[in-house]
């Protein structure tokens, strides 16, 4: 609703004055430390809020559920899809005929008048009349429609459709991406878990040792070169323990930031009791049909593909000539009309002739824009296909790679198992066993973290594959149930089951 109102030539300069005055008293406005602490505050509860708690250790399973449900990389995926769903609804509304309703009040210091003059002697040839009330109220309600833009809508509408489609694929893009990594943090904090409780007995046996030997060397109670080659030895142990301390104790909070967990709690890890190799049963030959017809980017460059045959169209749309059809109601208030109140219909026709001329170039800007589409979507197909065997190359190597690695490992607690039955409580024997348990400890490291890279590869073969973690439809939302349907997804995998 309007009004409109016509000032004295004083109070219109006032106003004028009053608006530069306001918008010259207009200032910056820093953020205070009050308000950055209230905003802080309010952004922390935001964050971890209606999470449910952790109630015992975690398992892979539970930690890729949180990772869906919580992760805040996926939370904006999910945001950004209802926001283009959202567009769309508005975009909808575009397809409507527009309906404008005005009022108004409009008053004047003097009265409308007028009179004529004779063209001919320049002559006045009637006395001064008017035709309009100093105060009058006017009401209007008006229907039009222009078919032109009507077209433009409909294909702006389906470009926006596509756009949503192509925002549910970049958000199962982020979901397939955050399952990877998860089971990759999982396995590696998993490691973490055990072997921290493992270091801090020999850290502190190589420290000890350290201690007893600098004692000696003091009382000269043995050779000192001997002594200072020792603690070489000694220290080159503590110095490879206390990296390997560091190293261990980052890898819980990388997963904890995955499931959207508080910075610093504390919580326990749940995992398997053997390490078996991640089986894929899809046969090697299926797998560059079932990449090109699964990933989400490909499906994405589709509906990009999409957008621009609609942007073509569009572009055609607006060559044609615009038809509007209007109906509306009026009132006027004026004593001085005969009918105070009228309703009317038109319709309209323009054109503009101008884009005519330049009808060649607008058509093809459309067409490429369709054609890079285009073009974009072929090499990502050539992209993919290049991923879907690296993948695999790397999936099969780090199978390979950690099945060597668990036989090391094996060999290096046999080690261990043997110089501790063999060695005396020397000097020498307490450094060959400190060596013996840092090499088995390292050894052990090693296997986590080469099964954590399998577990990886694994994840990054299911994500080039474009296989999602969770089936289509899903019972609900809860934890529990996200963890069923992420085990029996992950069961189907393993067994060759069908997408």
């Amino acid at each position: 609703m309007s009004s409109t109102l016509v000032f004295p030539k004083k109070a219109l300069a006032a106003a004028l004055g009053t608006l530069i005055l306001a918008g010259c008293a207009i200032h910056p406005r820093p953020l205070t430390m009050e308000q950055r602490q209230a905003t802080l505050a309010a952004d922390s509860q935001a964050m971890f809020a209606s999470q449910e708690p952790v109630t015992g250790p975690i398992t892979l399973d539970e930690a890729m559920a949180r990772a869906l449900k919580y992760n805040l990389d996926h939370r904006v995926k999910m945001m950004e899809e209802a926001l283009a769903q959202r567009q769309l609804d508005l975009s909808s509304f575009d397809l409507l005929p527009q309906l404008t309703a005005s009022a108004g009040y409009t008053t004047r210091d003097n009265v409308l008048a007028s009179s004529s003059q004779d063209i001919t002697t320049g002559q006045q040839s009637l006395v001064p009349s008017t035709s309009s009330e100093q105060n009058a109220r006017r009401a209007d309600l008006g229907l039009s429609w222009n078919v032109l833009d009507f077209g433009v809508s409909y294909y702006g509408a389906r470009q926006q459709a596509d756009r949503v489609l192509a925002a549910q694929q970049r958000r199962r893009k982020v979901v397939q991406l955050l399952m990877q990594q998860t089971r990759e943090a999982y396995w590696q904090a998993a490691g973490a878990q055990k072997l921290q409780a493992q270091i801090e007995p020999l850290l502190a046996q190589a420290q000890q040792a350290l201690g007893d030997s600098q004692a000696i060397e003091q009382q000269g109670l043995k050779d000192p070169l001997q002594a200072l080659g020792y603690q070489r030895e000694l220290l080159s142990l503590v110095l490879q323990l206390e990296t390997i301390r560091d190293e261990l104790a980052q890898a819980k909070p990388k997963l904890a930031s995955i499931m959207n967990l508080e910075p610093g709690r504390a919580f326990e890890l749940a995992p398997p009791a053997d390490m078996t190799s991640p089986q894929l049963a899809i046969a090697p030959e299926t797998m560059e049909q079932m990449a090109l017809l699964n990933r989400p980017e490909l499906i994405e460059a589709s509906y990009n593909e999409r957008i621009g045959l609609n942007e073509t169209h569009k572009a055609m749309a607006k060559l044609l000539p615009g038809i509007e059809l209007s109906v509306g109601a009026h009132y006027d208030s004026n004593d001085f009309l005969v009918n105070n109140t009228w309703r009317d219909a038109g319709l309209q026709v323009s054109w503009n002739l101008l884009n005519l001329l330049n009808a060649k170039h607008i058509k093809a800007a459309a067409k490429a824009q369709y054609d890079l589409a285009r073009e974009q979507r072929l090499a990502l197909n050539m992209a993919v296909l290049t991923q879907v065997h690296v993948a695999y190359i790397d999936y099969t190597s780090r199978r390979q790679q950690f099945e060597w690695t668990q036989q090391l490992s094996g060999v290096e607690q046999r080690i261990l198992e043997h110089t501790r039955n063999a060695t005396a409580a020397t000097a020498q024997g307490k450094l060959a066993e400190i060596r013996a348990a840092t090499s088995a400890l390292m050894a052990e490291l090693r296997l986590y973290q080469s099964y954590a890279a399998c577990q990886g590869a694994y994840g990054q073969m299911l994500a080039t594959l474009g296989l999602d973690p969770l089936p289509a439809i899903v019972s609900g939302h809860d934890l529990p149930t996200l963890e069923k349907a992420i085990e029996a997804t992950d069961r189907r995998w393993s067994e060759g089951g069908a997408p």
